[in-house]
């Protein structure tokens, strides 16, 4: 047998592969192989089907002789017992219809009859391969030409209708003949089985996305009638029970959403959307007319109705879902009068039926979803016919469930609706609650529409419902009898009736209670808690009585006692278990009653169980239980013959909750299930909290009750008490609870066992999960090890499949919540067994399983399997290739042991050594057997194992053909393999991005084959494949992967394939553009910007092949602008280039592939243009984003061809063309609110400058400010009224951003024209330009300031109240602020955080740009602090004072803004964003640059303490350089302001005490008599500390703590960063001033602190620089000392003697520096050094430094540095050297001239004999003859001759003869004329003493002369060139000079 499988399929890939070159061979072949076939088993006729089909796909056309005798043969297959032949037949079949046209002609009806019996019994595979054959052949017997050959066989063209109505006969009439069909009717048994109805369902969508979405667009309505007509009453037969038709709904439901939904585009969509509304209109005539109708037929009408529901509930199902997809681009839709979509949703509420009703309500929810601004409206008009037709119970029903669905659809809309609407509704319900006894015909209805509306208002969460909490406890306690008694006198009194509205309220009151707990758990005080528990006994006591009231009353009562029961179990489960304790024994009773009892039979297994089982388990049962695409469908075979699923109308309640993950609508199952499933969920809650003995009993009554029913009863009861018990379990373990005394774990493991031991493999699943969770709850390993052994025992002596099945899974499973498996004997023994076991190949489940718990096993054990790896690996292998391909489950368990044990292996796989590398090619060997497998789920194994292995081993999984095969299966239709793929993709693009890409493209250059039609790799690569696919998808999770993976090659990609990638998102983006009536730009603005093609950005090529996207849904075009965002970033880490259009244009000249993203700034605003002007709003939020993101980064880029223009400004008509629709008046509030951003951007970002240009953009904002002024009151009623409040701060915020530049602009450039004074003319022009811009700006918003600085204002009060701890809740405003109302103060919130600080900070400006004066000439002084809005703030006429005065109302300004600042300062959140810091910081830097302010806050102490406590704080927590300065420039300004007060203080005592004695002045400042300064309470000491806080953090050398003493150095210098350098001289600043502000005797105690700090920066930061520049930081400590040193202080006299010592110190320390010597000299700067002695030496008086020991040191100094050899230092010693001589005190000068004038000249006549050699020695020269001039001019008179003398010669010397002149250098040229210059200034004035000098030395005298002559004629060589030109002479004379 397997030499004949092998043969099949070696022949098989021969044909596939060669083909026609096997000549005419293929005939005997064929026979030989379908001769074989006649007696092979299962697995033979598998492989022959296969292997046909490959010979078919090789032949061509060529094997037309064949194709009668296969397709005889595989029609036989086609309803082979075996499931993997059928599918294999599917496939033979539909390679052959390629070419045997007779399957789609003449024998059409037989195959379409084959296909429906092949449906019969079939699984998930087969409905699969079949409905695709279906479809298919059906398709293309629909599209055929004529050929010759058809013409043969009297072929005739079917219709649509024809192909229809085959399809329909097999959806209604199943396989059977049409006799037998009609003789079974007669009798009233056929019914159609589910599964060749599903089958055929699928094959409706086959059939549809075969002919495409143009076809389907073009016949859609034909097709829409007939699926429709499929459940409408026609065919009576199809939905004769409520179970059928639920079942044929679901089929109509999903071949609607798989076509529509997944075939059409938008615009497509719209008009089947206008079709479906069509057939609900046509719907409603009919009942209208029957409704209306009172004849006779009357109840033969009424079944048409009826009969009618069905169709409704689909097509209305469809709407919504259609609708919701559409998002806001269906829009148009629901504006177009003709079609009246809400008219006719609305009409059909009232429809007799319930699930019409429902579905109409549910379609609401999806309008309202899809488009938030119909919420409100639908709202209103739903409770206006609610309230008016209150008498109608159809009405009464149908509009509270749309009310219902609406309150549902609210958490979906982040706008809201208004907080109002929730009172009109709690007035509503309880009107209907308290009208329900009034007639008795519709009380039911009033109580449910009551309760429903109450259940329903709490989803809106607790801001709302805390409102109106006190009525609903009220309504709660009313409902039901306050004692037993009244209980008792109820029983005695009712009938069936009045206990049915009875039922109901309760059930209803139960629901709500259970919405409030499950949406309001912020409300569940103590108190709130307390006041719901008294009915809670009562509802308990009545249910114990309901079986007899039941009993008492008839059957009637059946079904709303069970949902009576239902609602009180759903209620209790999520209530807190300690507040009904009570009653634990009497619910518990009732709990096993119900599970142990069970109404019909009624197999719940499969909803019952799958939650309860471990997900991984699940794949053990095959693809029923996972996720496919067919779910929907698929689930009504699942859930066995009695159950068709869940549906709406069992349970109304379900359309307010929130819908499962996967579900397109809530599917609630029938009451009879969902009481059993609610009844496992308390029964695990209850067991868990009971005492330990009751639960012994408990488990006996359960196992008892097991043992006492027999047959499918018992099977039902063990499943619901095995689910019971299993959550029990879960909730122990969750809890940390224990499970009782040995008897509890007895019947526990009895139960269990019994259950591991069951036929239902889903129940032996969630048993195994069972004994996983029981040896977690018991957790003893001895109790563990005890399960294991009886698992073993089972196995080795069980035969039977389901034991060895069951055990297997439980040894697996066992150690899955103890944390793995430690014991290797127990891992061996498991080994051991499963082995065994996995080679029992009598039983394919029996291998599944063992092999499945061997995986599990892997996983468990970690390190410890190491050893078990090879021979594990050689048996998957073995078992690979041994077991047969049509045992799936076989392999698919093989496939994760494979992964098992790759994780295992982990990193270890990279090794290169023997062993290692065996197993990796084991490995790599299982997954390409099982790649090459058919079955889907297999290949999806198989990618996954790669994927993990290239994980870890990536060199040596083969890419290519890893990313060949992701890219065949990226669309195939199973939902589990595309998934695998993507998820693959994924993982590989993080790494391998450029790579994965190449390939795919490679691939399907390279591959002979038709690729995968759906996607086009070849044109738009795997990256727009991937974009193309996530349009199509459905699943969310899949979705999800796509975008991240695209997310991850953009970020690897993006740059070098620029373009490619912007065209995609362009092609994405552009496809929407001809379906958007886009908001035309208007046109008058047009004549200035012609050149702007503006036409041309709303023009698209409406080509299709052009596109390779054709109208892509609005998710995927939100996704592409983000992308384009995102390439914008990355753009920008990339470099400069792509920002800066010169450098781009030269570089992309230099090399043609670069790019630049400076080249493609048009298609970036065409883009952001697009989206930002769709239909769908958040397209719009996301154009804006992508504009606004343009803007930023490209706003500084100039204009090359046009200088002083940037290239933005030609894109001004369309960013305002993007940003005019955002401000139209129906506009969304976070629309405009995000325009508003994009606005106050471009106004600020100065891309434009003329004033008329810059209006368009301004008049937008203009006309928001004029929107606002109106307040919240005037907002429409369309949205929650926080939504006002975010407008209105967008709004203000924008104008504060645009203000805030404004002003910046005009203080830069007030800075340039002061600069430019100094300049000449040329800057002056620009300026104007410069100033007149920033002028325009601001004239743009002085028009609006006043307005606007009231708007801002009361924002901040609004804000300052919002951020008040919530113990202050009492004490804010009733009402509400000025734009926030009081009720929705939580949501407002997030408003206020978002754009307070630039508020902040532009009021901050106003004020101090005012002056602080402000008195509004219209207003008086009254109502200065009032904002212009409705609502005054928060302080009534009665509170306040009449009049204010200026002052009070600059006090509270200023304390407004100074306390947020704090407030916000103090601790400001770690993701508070940096703008709003540096914000803040800047709005106090603003306020205290102007007088008034600083006097509040110089004169309040304690206030300068806590800001610069704050400030301190800030800087300790904040590392950004740019917020320490900003907090460092704050400080600066509040120690100036302190100053201001002391000198004020200062000023007036001397006033006042004019005439009093000096003696008896009080001292001002710090530190008063003592000097002591009090930590906390000392502005003095607050400044030091933040000073010594930056500076240390800077240069932590300065902390002695760290150097051990203040001597040590440690280590060499660091340089500082730019930063840091600005930082610390910042803080120097601030020291040098900190003397200011004390008392004398306080001075003297901060002195030595501050000079410590500033000689220890001087010391640590003296290097030298290259360009031989003084450090930042060196410069602004010797600006510090200098400051110190002439501070008024040191003279004083109660500190002068204190200062002098501590002075002396200082400069010891300085002079010090120069003696540490320890191989850091060479760094040491002596310049700084130098300069710090003399800045010493000049500013300190003169008994600091003529101390004799000190000055001795001080001119030891310079008399080292005059030697030094670095000219720069000599020179620089020279120039200090100027300055001290010319000192005016004599006694400081004196000594220094003495001691170093005599060296000066020495070195000057040394330079006689070494001439300088370049500029710099020059220089020094230079400077020492002017020390020297200098000299003689202090000189007194009679020393002066003797210094000229001196002084002379030197000169002379300098000068050069003639010839010497012409051969010199350039320094000793510049020498000489610098000597002569000199001499000619000096020679004069001291006549005599040249005289005598010239006489008494003859070559002095030549020298002079000839150097005087030469002088001569050189000025007149110069004056005869000039005389031509005499213009110039001045300023070469100028220049000259300067030398």
């Amino acid at each position: 047998m397997n030499k004949l499988s092998a043969a099949v399929v070696c022949l098989g890939y021969l044909y596939k592969k060669l083909g026609r070159i096997l000549g005419n061979s293929f005939t005997d072949t064929v026979g030989n192989v379908l001769k074989a076939m006649k007696n092979a088993e299962s697995q033979g006729r598998y492989e022959i089907m296969l292997s046909l089909q490959n010979i078919l796909k090789g032949l061509g056309a060529a094997a037309i002789p064949c194709h009668r005798d296969i397709y005889k043969a595989a029609r036989s297959c086609l309803t082979d017992r075996s499931m993997a032949v059928r599918c294999a037949a599917a496939k033979c079949l539909l390679e052959l219809q390629n070419e045997a046209v007779f399957m789609w002609s003449t024998d059409l009806d037989s195959v379409v009859t084959l296909c429906f019996k092949s449906f019969e019994g079939s699984n998930y595979d087969v409905r699969l391969a079949v409905s695709k054959l279906l479809g298919t052949i059906l398709a293309r017997a629909l599209t055929s030409k004529q050929t010759p050959a058809s013409t043969k066989h009297n072929f005739r063209r079917i219709s649509l209708e024809e192909v229809m109505e085959l399809l329909g006969t097999g959806f209604l009439r199943g396989s059977s003949g049409f006799l037998r069909a009609s003789g079974d009717m007669l009798k009233g048994t056929s019914s159609v089985s589910r599964d060749v109805r599903v089958g055929v369902t699928q094959a409706y969508v086959v059939f549809a996305s075969t002919l495409g979405g143009q076809w389907l667009e073009r016949n859609f309505s034909a097709f829409l009638s007939h699926i429709l007509d499929l459940v409408s009453q026609s065919h009576p037969k199809a939905i004769q029970s409520q179970m059928d038709a639920i079942g044929c709904r679901r089929c109509v439901s999903f071949i609607l959403r798989a076509t529509v939904g997944g075939l059409l585009g938008e615009k497509a969509q719209i008009a089947a959307a206008k079709e479906i509304c069509q057939a609900i209109w046509k719907l409603k005539k009919v009942v209208d007319a029957a409704m209306s109708d009172s004849n006779l037929e009357a109840r033969i009408t009424n079944a048409d109705v009826t009969a009618s529901q069905h169709v409704l509930v689909c097509a209305l199902q469809e709407l919504g879902s259609l609708i919701h997809g559409l998002g806001t681009t269906a829009a148009p839709l629901l504006q177009d009068s003709s079609t009246g979509v809400l008219e006719a949703v609305i009409s059909v509420i009232i429809h007799p039926s319930i699930s019409v009703r429902l579905t109409a309500a549910w379609c609401l929810r999806c309008i309202a979803v899809a488009l938030p601004s119909y919420v409100s409206l639908l709202l209103d008009r739903c409770i206006e016919r609610l309230s008016a037709l209150k008498s109608s119970p159809e009405a009464v029903t149908g509009y509270s469930f749309a009310v219902a669905a609406l309150l549902g659809a609210v958490k979906h809309c982040p706008l809201g609706i208004p907080h109002g609407k929730g009172k009109v509704i709690m007035t509503v319900a309880e009107e209907l609650l308290c009208s329900a006894s009034q007639n008795s015909r519709i009380s039911v209805q009033r109580t449910q529409a009551g309760w429903l509306l109450i259940a329903a208002l709490m989803t809106l969460g607790p801001a709302v419902v805390q409102h109106h909490l006190p009525r609903m406890l009220l309504l709660w306690k009313c409902v039901f009898p306050s004692s037993p008694k009244d209980l008792e006198t109820e029983k005695t009194r009712g009938d069936s009736f009045t206990w049915q509205v009875t039922l109901e309220g309760r059930a209803g009151a139960l629901c709500a209670i259970k919405s409030f707990v499950s949406h309001c758990a912020g409300l569940l005080t103590d108190e709130v808690v307390q006041r719901l528990l008294p009915p809670l006994p009562s509802a308990v006591d009545l249910l114990t009585q309901l079986s007899s009231i039941c009993k008492s009353y008839g059957n009637s009562l059946k079904t709303s006692s069970t949902v009576y029961r239902h609602k009180l179990y759903e209620l209790l489960a999520v209530l807190p278990p300690k507040t009904y304790e009570g009653s634990f024994c009497a619910v518990l009773k009732e709990l096993v009653a119900d599970l142990t009892i069970p109404d019909g039979q009624i197999d719940a297994s499969t909803f019952l169980l799958p939650p309860l089982c471990h997900e991984d388990d699940l794949l053990l049962l095959g693809p029923l239980l996972q996720e496919t695409d067919h779910r929907f469908i698929e689930e009504q075979l699942v859930l066995g013959n009695s159950v068709a699923g869940g549906s709406l109308e069992y349970d109304p309640y379900s359309i307010y909750e929130k819908v499962a993950k996967r579900d397109s609508i809530p599917k609630p199952l029938p009451p009879v299930l969902s009481v059993v499933s609610a009844a496992t969920r308390l029964f695990g809650v209850i067991f868990s909290h009971i005492a330990e003995t009751h639960r012994l009993q408990v488990l006996e009554q359960l196992l008892n009750s097991i043992k006492q029913t027999k047959g499918s009863r018992q099977q039902t009861v063990q499943l619901n008490v095995v689910s019971a018990f299993s959550t029990s379990l879960k909730h122990l373990a969750n809890c940390k609870g224990s499970l009782g005394p040995e008897e509890v774990k007895r019947s526990a493991l009895t139960l269990v066992m019994g259950a591991l031991e069951s036929n239902n493999p889903l129940l032996r699943c969630a048993a195994a999960e069972c004994w996983a969770r029981l040896a977690q709850v018991v957790s003893d390993s001895a109790f563990a090890a005890g399960l294991a052994q009886v698992s073993f025992d089972k196995l080795k002596s069980a035969r039977d499949v389901v034991s060895r099945t069951g055990h297997s899974l439980a040894l697996g499973c066992l150690y899955r919540y103890l944390g793995g498996i430690g014991s290797t004997q127990h891992l061996n023994a498991c080994v051991g067994i499963l082995y065994t076991l996995s080679q029992d190949s009598t039983s394919p489940d029996v291998q599944a399983w063992a092999l499945h718990s061997l995986s599990l096993i892997v996983d468990l054990a970690g390190p410890l399997y190491h050893v078990h790896v090879e021979p594990t690996l050689s048996l998957i292998l073995m078992l690979l290739l041994t077991v047969p391909p049509t045992y799936t489950e076989v392999h698919q368990s093989l496939g994760r042991c494979l992964n098992a044990l790759i994780t295992t292996l982990g990193p270890e796989l990279q090794g290169s050594s023997a062993t290692v590398s065996a197993l990796r090619t084991s490995c790599l060997l299982g997954c390409a057997v099982m790649q090459d497998n058919p079955d889907c789920l297999v290949q999806t194994q198989a990618i996954s194992c790669l994927q993990q292995l290239h994980m870890f081993a990536p060199r040596h999984v083969n890419l290519s053909s890893l990313v060949s095969c992701l890219c065949v299966n990226l669309c195939s239709s199973y939902l589990l393999l595309r998934r695998a793929v993507v998820a693959c993709l994924r993982q590989l693009v993080q790494r391998e991005a450029a790579e994965v890409s190449e390939y795919a493209v490679a691939l399907v250059k390279e591959s002979r084959e038709d690729f995968t039609p759906d996607i086009n790799i070849r044109e738009i690569g795997l990256e727009g494949a991937l974009l193309g696919l996530l349009d199509k998808e459905l699943d969310q999770r899949l979705c999800q992967d796509i975008k991240e993976t695209l997310s991850h090659m953009l970020t690897s990609m993006a740059v070098e394939k620029l373009s490619f990638w912007l065209k995609l998102c362009k092609d994405v983006l552009a496809a929407s553009a001809d379906f958007n009536t886009v908001a035309s730009i208007d046109t008058t603005q047009e004549e200035e910007t012609a050149k702007v093609d503006d036409a041309s950005i709303l023009t698209s090529e409406s080509d299709e092949r052009f596109h390779p996207f054709s109208n892509p849904r609005w998710s995927t075009r939100v996704f592409a602008a983000e992308c384009v965002c995102k390439i914008i970033n990355q753009c920008e880490n990339a470099g400069s280039a792509h920002f800066d259009i010169t450098l781009a244009q030269e570089r992309k000249q230099r090399d043609s592939r670069d790019d630049f993203l400076v080249l493609h700034l048009a298609d970036l605003i065409r883009m952001a243009f697009m989206a930002a002007t769709d239909h769908s709003d958040q397209l719009r939020l996301s154009g804006l984003q992508t504009l606004l993101i343009v803007v930023r980064k490209f706003a500084a880029v100039p204009e090359p061809e046009f200088p002083g223009h940037v290239i933005l400004e030609q894109y001004q008509a369309n960013v305002g063309a993007a940003l005019r629709p955002a401000f139209a008046p129906e506009t969304p509030p976070d629309v405009t609110a995000k325009a508003c951003q994009v606005c106050s951007a471009w106004i600020a970002s100065g891309v434009v400058s003329d004033p008329n240009d810059l209006r368009r953009v301004h008049q937008l904002l203009v006309s928001s400010l004029v929107k606002v002024q109106a307040g919240k009151e005037a907002q429409g009623q369309q949205y929650n009224e926080s939504t006002s409040t975010m407008e209105i701060l967008a709004v203000l915020k924008a104008w504060a951003e645009v203000y805030i530049v404004a002003v910046e602009k005009q203080k830069n450039a007030s800075d340039a024209q002061n600069h430019s004074l100094k300049n000449t003319k040329s800057v002056e022009e620009s300026y104007r330009d410069a100033s007149s811009s920033a002028s325009g700006l601001l004239d743009l918003v002085q028009a609006d300031l006043g307005t606007l600085s009231k708007l801002w204002l009361a924002a901040l009060q609004d804000f300052a109240l919002l951020i008040l701890p919530s113990e202050y809740a009492s004490q804010l405003p009733a009402e509400g602020g000025t734009f926030y109302t009081a009720e929705t103060i939580e949501n407002a919130r997030p408003h206020y955080y978002n754009s307070w600080a630039l508020i902040l900070y532009a009021t901050a400006l106003w004020l101090t740009t005012t002056g602080f004066i402000v008195v509004d000439p219209d207003e008086g002084v009254t109502n200065l602090s009032r904002p212009v809005t409705p609502t005054t703030m928060c302080q009534d006429s009665s509170t306040r004072p009449s009049v204010k005065s200026p002052e009070d109302v600059n006090t509270d300004r200023f304390h407004l803004i100074l306390g947020i600042s704090v407030e916000f300062l103090c601790s400001p959140r770690s993701d508070a964003a940096m703008e709003n810091i540096i914000a803040c910081l800047h709005a106090l830097q603003a306020l205290f640059d102007v007088p008034w302010p600083r006097s509040k806050i110089g004169g309040d102490q304690e206030l300068g303490v806590e800001l610069l406590n704050v400030l301190h704080r800030l800087i300790l927590t904040r590392e950004s350089p740019d917020i320490q300065l900003a907090a460092l420039e704050v400080v600066r300004l509040i120690l100036f302001a302190a100053q201001e007060h002391v000198k004020e203080k200062r000023r007036s005592a001397e006033v006042d005490d004019g005439a009093a004695e000096k003696e008896t002045l009080p001292e001002f400042g710090e530190g008063k008599d003592t000097g002591g300064l009090v930590p906390g309470k000392s502005l003095v000491f607050a400044t030091l500390e933040l000073c010594v806080c930056i500076l240390v953090r800077q240069l932590p050398q300065l902390n002695p703590k760290l150097t051990c003493s203040p001597a040590v150095q440690s280590g060499k210098h660091l340089l500082l960063s730019e930063d840091g350098s600005r930082l610390v001289s910042a803080a120097l600043v601030i020291l040098s001033d900190v003397p200011a502000i004390c008392s004398p005797e306080g001075s003297v105690s901060v002195l030595p602190t501050i000079l410590y700090l500033i000689i220890g920066v001087l010391k640590e930061t003296a290097v030298k620089l290259q360009d031989g520049q003084l450090p930042l930081t060196v410069a602004a400590s010797l600006q510090a000392l200098k400051g110190l040193l002439s501070s008024p202080m040191a003279r004083a006299e109660k500190s002068r003697t204190a200062w002098t010592d501590l002075l002396r110190s200082a400069l010891v320390t300085v002079l010090d520096c120069w003696d540490q010597v320890d191989g850091l000299q060479q760094q040491r700067d002596e310049v700084s050094l130098l300069t710090a002695i003399t800045v010493f030496i000049l500013s300190s008086s003169p008994e600091v430094t003529t101390i004799e020991c000190l000055q001795k040191r001080c001119i030891e100094k310079f008399k080292i540095t005059l030697d030094s050899k670095d000219p720069f230092v000599q020179c620089k010693c020279y120039q200090l050297l100027h300055s001290i001589f010319q000192h005016p005190n004599k006694t400081v000068s004196y000594p220094y001239i003495h001691s170093l004038a005599p060296s000066i000249v020495r070195k000057l006549q040394e330079t006689e004999k070494a001439k300088p050699e370049n500029a710099a020695e020059l220089q020094v020269i230079q400077e020492g003859i002017k020390v020297l001039t200098a000299l003689i001019a202090t000189a007194e008179e009679e020393h002066r001759a003797h210094l000229v003398a001196c002084l002379l010669p030197i000169l002379i010397s300098f000068l050069l003869d003639e010839n010497a002149l012409g051969s010199a250098t350039n320094a000793t040229k510049n020498l000489h004329e610098f000597a002569l210059q000199n001499l000619m200034h000096i020679g004069p004035q001291y006549s005599s003493v040249l005289k005598k000098l010239m006489s008494s030395s003859p070559t002095m005298k030549a020298r002079l002369e000839s150097a005087v002559k030469g002088n001569q004629e050189s000025i007149k060589v110069k004056t005869a060139k000039h005389a031509k030109n005499p213009g110039k002479s001045s300023s070469i004379q100028l220049k000259t000079n300067f030398l």
